[in-house]
């Protein structure tokens, strides 16, 4: 029976998986009451069936932890309000160690969420892990962690119970519909071509939520919006009925085997996260199980051939070695299905930046099912508002690029990251496939020069160079890795001499036209009106207050600007310029990131290296402070900006792409009679820090405002034009609000201990909040971190040194020094002078 399609509807929803019938239900509860949900084949197909769907609360930052609640909290709401059972279990989950490095992480991982005030987080010794699970053989355990209100659920009853949710609230979700394209117009979206059998309809709409799992990325494309995942292959195994198998037994991870047990209707499932998958579905270079290529048309509760005897049982033979009563067993089920991944290991969430109320909720990375009620909520309330409800920059669309969606990268990288779920999370891990994607014009002067390489949006770049004789490969811990010292070195050359990084990977707009000094006045919030050549650090913000972009704008000609920004942002911010730009402003927006080379010049002997190699006077009276002019290097037409993030009396040197390596050659070879030191991007944030400069995307996004993270200084409130944002934040002045929430720099006392991010932050023994970033601040000779501490009745220097100010590391509270204002060259006079 068919069901006819509607002409018209405030959203349409594409996939009728957990994902997309959540959302459904969300923006029916929002009062959306045309929502029409589409799915091609059957509710529930593709992935979300053989889902194993564990509920879990543990994550890896504070919002996805409140998704995650909200989504476990839904289960039970959603069963009472509908009638229709989710399944849900409420058996606790216990996670194992073997390993130092594994149980570190475990106890890192329990105090950061224990700071998140989402879940609670228990150690255990061996013994107690015993106690949990009877049948582990616990001989070789360090402990383990234990969260108490995790489970599992039924995917297809969770989504059943959305379709039933939202069916009640008005929406209408309807079977067997494929959409065959999206229709556009003015940059929007404006319906979408459905088939149901043999009937070809159209439906007008405002709105579109691709919610189509492994076929998003398709999807996508119909829209011309880039949307990188692919499917793997993904396994697992069921035991035949055990009689003396407890239905309360808990979830178990064993992550260093990459392997998870779940009681399944009387029997025991193992499933895995392989470290080294599969992809499956693809066209390039082969074809699927049925001989076409591509994912088959008919393809809807199905399983796929697989690679068994490679891919599952290393895993099984761990398993019957952890877990010895299944040497004994039958087994009554080996599965393999397709999942689809990112290449990140985040999920895709949000507006597309190619085409306007496009958005998107996909690629979930198997963690679907106890996702699935927190991304339908924040999605519908974005759609709903206009803005994101919480920090979601690390799944947000717009953080993915155009190559990161091409058949050859991302084919390549799901076979890594299927298994980064169960993989260790070291500080620092680099990803291993689809790499050399993006180099710097001195690539190769980097390699020559030892140089270790870690990638940012697909840029290639220095993290530090080994001494000559050592292999520039990581050594991954949660203590001090092997490239310390060499990046300690690098440190000392800034703070002492000079040192030269290659900033090439950053974010370059330039914005021209008559109009542009009046739209960049509107969007910044310092005052960009200066004369030419003058480079103004600003902010700019939502209408909230929030942070969207922490920024350089320098004015070239009185009507040409050059923006620099952020290496992981620039598809954020030419979507936020676009968005705020008025459609008949004269002003253009072209992203220049490629055109131009950046050697940032370092340190106390920077200035006199540069007025001999650049023959110019660069003295403060010369060259003061926050100027860019332009220069010659050699044979070199390009600019000099005086800027710092290291802290440090310092040059910017911006050289055009093509003459890259002269530039850098000629710099070098007049740098060594100073004593010129490569340094890579671990010292240059290492740098930052002990100055308490921000990180975008780590202590500031659009949750924070200028004056919680101690930067008011951006806004200019009698400037000319006023700037987005500017009543949110006079409002949240006056009120003093922000001052029960202020960003704090913290030196660790004990000089061994390593700082990352999310430590809890606690005074007098409470928890006052976690950490958003950290380092090692080689001059401060301590490990350094920013974060945000809250307290009602304000937070001030007096408030700090009243109380014994500790940092939970693990399970373990060091002493630390507190303070508003840097540790480091608190007045900014060496960076000035």
């Amino acid at each position: 029976m068919t069901s006819e399609i509607p002409g018209k509807a405030s959203a349409v929803i594409i996939g009728g998986g957990v994902i997309g019938s959540s959302v459904a239900y969300h923006l029916a509860k929002q009062g959306w009451n045309d929502v029409v949900l589409l799915e091609r084949m059957q509710f529930g197909c593709g992935t979300t069936w053989h889902a194993a769907g564990l509920v879990g609360t543990m994550r890896a930052n504070e919002s996805h932890a409140r998704l995650a609640q909200y989504s476990m909290s839904l289960l039970a709401e959603i069963e009472a309000e509908t009638g229709q059972s989710t399944g849900f279990k409420q058996v606790g989950s216990l996670s194992i160690a073997h390993s130092e490095a594994r149980f570190e992480e475990l106890k890192r991982v329990a105090s950061m969420n224990n700071a998140f005030g989402v879940t609670q987080v228990d150690m255990l010794t061996a013994d107690e892990v015993k106690e949990k699970y009877p049948f582990l053989e616990t001989g070789d355990l360090l402990g383990g962690s234990w969260v108490a209100h995790d489970g599992y659920a039924s995917p297809v009853d969770v989504t059943a119970s959305f379709i039933k949710g939202a069916r009640n609230r008005g929406a209408l979700c309807l079977e067997g519909v494929k959409v065959t394209g999206i229709m556009r117009a003015n940059g929007k979206v404006a319906g979408v071509h459905t088939v149901q059998g043999d009937i070809v309809g159209d439906i007008e709409t405002d709105y579109v939520v691709n919610c189509a799992g492994m076929w998003a990325r398709e999807v996508g494309k119909m829209a011309g919006v880039n949307v990188p995942l692919h499917a793997a292959e993904h396994y697992y195994a069921v035991t035949e009925k055990l009689d003396d198998l407890p239905l309360d037994l808990p979830v178990m991870r064993d992550h260093d085997r990459c392997a998870y047990y779940k009681q399944d209707a009387g029997s025991l499932l193992v499933g895995q996260f392989e470290p080294r998958a599969v992809p499956w579905g693809h066209h390039l270079n082969g074809s699927n199980a049925n001989g076409s290529g591509g994912i088959p048309e008919d393809f809807c509760f199905d399983e796929i051939d697989g690679h068994f005897d490679e891919q599952m049982m290393p895993v099984l033979e761990h398993a019957m070695a952890r877990v010895p009563m299944l040497q004994h067993v039958g087994w009554r089920k080996f599965f393999c299905g397709p999942e689809s991944f990112t290449p990140d290991d985040q999920f895709h969430i949000g507006e597309a930046p190619e085409l306007k109320n496009f958005y998107v909720a996909a690629g979930l990375n198997s963690i679907g099912i106890q996702s699935s009620g927190g991304i339908g909520k924040v999605l519908s309330e974005w759609m709903h508002h206009g803005y994101a409800p919480l920090d979601l920059w690390s799944v947000d669309i717009r953080r993915m690029y155009s190559f990161q969606g091409t058949q050859h990268y991302i084919q390549n990288r799901v076979t890594e990251t299927l298994g980064l779920l169960y993989d260790n999370h070291w500080p620092y891990k680099q990803m291993e496939t689809s790499r050399d994607v993006r180099h710097s014009p001195i690539h190769e002067r980097l390699v020559e020069r030892n140089a270790c390489f870690g990638e940012v949006a697909g840029w290639e770049r220095p993290n530090w160079f080994a001494p000559k004789g050592v292999q520039p490969k990581y050594e991954y811990s949660f203590g001090k890795q092997n490239w310390f010292e060499y990046s300690a070195n690098e440190h000392k050359a800034f703070r002492e001499k000079v040192a030269l990084f290659d900033q090439s990977s950053f974010s370059k707009y330039l914005i021209q036209g008559k109009d542009s000094c009046h739209v960049l006045q509107k969007i910044s919030t310092a005052d960009v009106d200066v004369p030419v050549g003058k480079m103004v650090y600003t902010h700019w913000l939502n209408e909230r207050g929030g942070i969207e972009a922490d920024l350089t704008v320098t004015r070239i000609e009185e009507n040409q600007y050059l923006v620099v920004s952020g290496a992981a942002v620039t598809n954020k911010d030419l979507n936020w310029l676009a968005r705020n730009t008025p459609a008949d402003a004269f002003c253009t927006v072209t992203d220049v990131t490629n055109s131009w080379a950046v050697l940032g010049v370092m340190g106390p002997d920077s200035r006199a290296l540069l007025s001999d190699v650049l023959g110019m006077d660069m003295s403060t009276a010369n060259f003061p402070f926050g100027m860019s002019k332009p220069i010659e290097l050699g044979c070199v037409v390009g600019r000099a900006a005086r800027i710092s993030f290291v802290g440090e009396l310092g040059w910017e040197l911006y050289i055009p792409t093509d003459m890259a390596r002269h530039g850098f050659d000629t710099l070098w070879r007049a740098g060594e009679k100073y004593g010129l030191k490569m340094a890579g991007l671990h010292s240059l944030d290492s740098g930052r820090i002990e100055k308490k400069f921000v990180h975008f995307g780590h202590d500031v996004a659009d949750q924070d405002t200028p004056l919680e993270c101690g930067l008011g200084f951006v806004c200019d409130f009698e400037k000319s034009v006023p700037f987005i944002g500017r009543d949110a934040i006079l409002k949240q002045q006056e009120s003093a609000s922000w001052k029960g929430k202020r960003m704090v720099q913290f030196l660790l006392q004990d000089p061994e201990i390593m700082l990352y991010h999310h430590e809890p932050i606690l005074r007098d023994g409470k928890m006052v909040g976690h950490l958003t970033s950290g380092n090692y601040g080689h001059t401060l000779c301590g490990s350094v971190g920013m974060g945000y501490v809250c307290h009602d009745d304000g937070v001030d220097q007096d408030f700090l040194d009243s109380g014994a100010i500790e940092i939970d590391v693990g399970g373990e509270r060091i002493p630390a020094t507190a303070s508003l204002t840097a540790l480091y060259d608190p007045k900014a006079e060496r960076m000035r002078g």
